[in-house]
């Protein structure tokens, strides 16, 4: 079954960012053995991570196991994580810090990583399992360049937006992002996902002005390259209006949170795009009943929508979380595929 077209239509598709990870008893055994970067850096070892969850909990799509930040180690910014949260040892929060950044490799080379990542699942997958790739957006990449990550008010990102820093940035990362993508595609991927967890920090002004031509650029350039491919995008904490006005031609799929109301979402957007996500993270951790009582009324709701409901792929508004109940995960994505 492809999510997204030739649809059996007695199942509902489902997959969740993050199936693949710290919650999970698989990862967790390989987590005792390397560490993330090296997870990530062996396609050998982030094939068989991709492929725990897919194995365990029945998803009807694999997403590549790796890390969005990894265009900021090709710009020499200095990328770690020492088995804790990642940081940079340099931030381009000034205009003089972009005189540090350096293109370590060229991207067909830096990013074969994620490739042969791809191609490996591609023939260990069963074909009836979609393959995800993805990237980080530009927006959520230059957030934690600027500061190390997308949380407080964002002050010096959002000045960079006016002051010619958001500029720089680009023209560094686009031509490699492009690439990357191209690459992940061209490796067996059948989709790209294009995460941006920081762009809702902007208000709709902003985002109109700043965001959404460079959406347009990138998912059209892909687009026109990997025409048979789909391409999602996903933002964080967006209200439905910058997603009607978004109106990116390009995109099959946009990603929404718990915040958007997921049966207007499918009213206002769904002839355009197929719908991904929504159910909030933290009902994963409520007891079954609770959990099973909110997933009906999903299902009640769904089930209301006619046509429209082929327009959802199932998800969460966010990834899955540390400490997730395991039973809870398989439990919860047989009852979604029922819906």
């Amino acid at each position: 079954m492809n999510i997204f077209e030739n649809r059996d239509q007695d199942i509902q598709p489902v997959w969740f960012m993050r199936q693949a990870g710290r919650y999970h008893w698989h990862y967790q055994g390989f987590r005792k053995k390397h560490s993330f970067m090296e997870l990530c850096k062996n396609p050998e070892l982030a094939c068989e991570v991709t492929l725990g969850p897919i194995e365990d909990f029945g998803f009807n799509a694999a997403i590549m196991f790796s890390d969005l930040l990894f265009p900021l180690e090709q710009m020499n910014l200095g990328l770690h994580y020492n088995d804790g949260p990642p940081k940079l040892e340099t931030y381009l929060d000034t205009h003089s810090q972009y005189e540090k950044v350096k293109i370590i490799k060229p991207a067909k080379d830096f990013y074969t990583f994620q490739s042969d990542t791809c191609s490996l699942l591609k023939e260990k997958l069963p074909a009836n399992v979609t393959l995800l790739g993805f990237v980080g957006a530009p927006f959520t990449l230059y957030t934690y360049a600027t500061e190390g990550g997308h949380k407080g008010s964002l002050v010096n990102s959002k000045q960079g937006l006016y002051d010619g820093r958001w500029n720089k940035f680009l023209d560094i990362l686009l031509p490699n992002l492009l690439e990357n993508i191209s690459m992940q595609l061209n490796a067996g991927a059948d989709a790209i996902c294009l995460f941006d967890t920081a762009v809702g920090e902007l208000c709709y002004e902003d985002y109109m002005r700043f965001i959404k031509p460079v959406m347009t650029m990138i998912t059209g350039s892909v687009k026109k390259n990997h025409p048979d491919k789909k391409i999602i995008y996903y933002s964080k904490l967006t209200h439905l209006r910058y997603l009607k006005d978004l109106d990116a031609s390009s995109i099959d799929v946009l990603g929404i949170d718990w915040r958007c109301d997921l049966v207007e979402a499918l009213k206002t957007l769904g002839d355009k795009y197929y719908i991904q996500g929504n159910i909030d993270p933290v009902w994963l951790h409520l007891e079954w009943n609770d959990l099973e009582k909110n997933l009906e009324a999903y299902k009640a709701k769904i089930q209301e929508l006619g046509d429209l409901k082929k327009k959802w792929i199932a998800g969460l508004g966010h990834g899955v979380l540390v400490k997730t109940p395991e039973d809870n995960v398989r439990k919860a994505v047989k009852f979604i595929q029922q819906m």
